[in-house]
């Protein structure tokens, strides 16, 4: 008995999986057809040419905020790391404004709508705040984050440095930078 127990969860997180797997293809099929559905009732209520330039123009707004906040993310995720800070609000911040300009790109209402909602900062927040714990960010930072030590410089005399003394005496074999052939 105790084994049939054990069993039970596995199979319930098993049809969650296959539940979320198999909603996937029928998102897909249903998006463009809600789409269409929405560019009728639309097209109705404003007229048909009205409905093509709220198209068009949404799509030139994705467009031109994309290429705009292409460059305002990376600028934002540096200061954060200047100062010390961890960026990865800021980089998920930036991602959610990307997606929100792809989807003002793609022609329909609701991918509209949904990119408009993303484009609100409380929205964003919320969204960070429940990502934020299924996200890992993996860094080589030993210290967490810190401005690079720019100031370091190695200053050599004439007589420390020499590039014929390096040919005399031949490559050598103990370094790690040697070839594969040497080995």
């Amino acid at each position: 008995m105790p084994a049939a127990i054990a069993r039970r969860p596995q199979r319930r997180k098993r049809s969650v999986e296959t539940l979320r797997i198999s909603l996937l293809p029928l998102f897909v099929i249903l998006l463009p057809l809600l789409e269409i559905a929405g560019f009728v009732i639309v097209g109705r209520e404003i007229g048909a040419l009205a409905t093509v330039g709220l198209v068009i123009l949404s799509s030139v707004a994705g467009s031109l905020l994309l290429r705009h906040q292409g460059f305002g993310v990376m600028a934002r995720v540096r200061t954060e790391m200047d100062a010390g800070r961890d960026p990865s609000r800021q980089l998920a911040h930036g991602a959610m404004i990307v997606l929100a300009a792809i989807l003002l790109i793609i022609p329909g209402f609701i991918t509209d709508i949904v990119a408009l909602l993303f484009l609100l900062p409380p929205v964003r927040d919320l969204a960070w705040r429940l990502l934020k714990n299924r996200i890992v960010m993996a860094t080589s930072f030993s210290g967490g984050f810190r401005a690079r030590d720019r100031d370091k410089v190695i200053d050599l005399d004439d007589g420390d440095y020499s590039r014929s003394d390096d040919y005399k005496r031949g490559p050598d074999h103990n370094s790690p930078w040697r070839r594969l052939k040497d080995d």
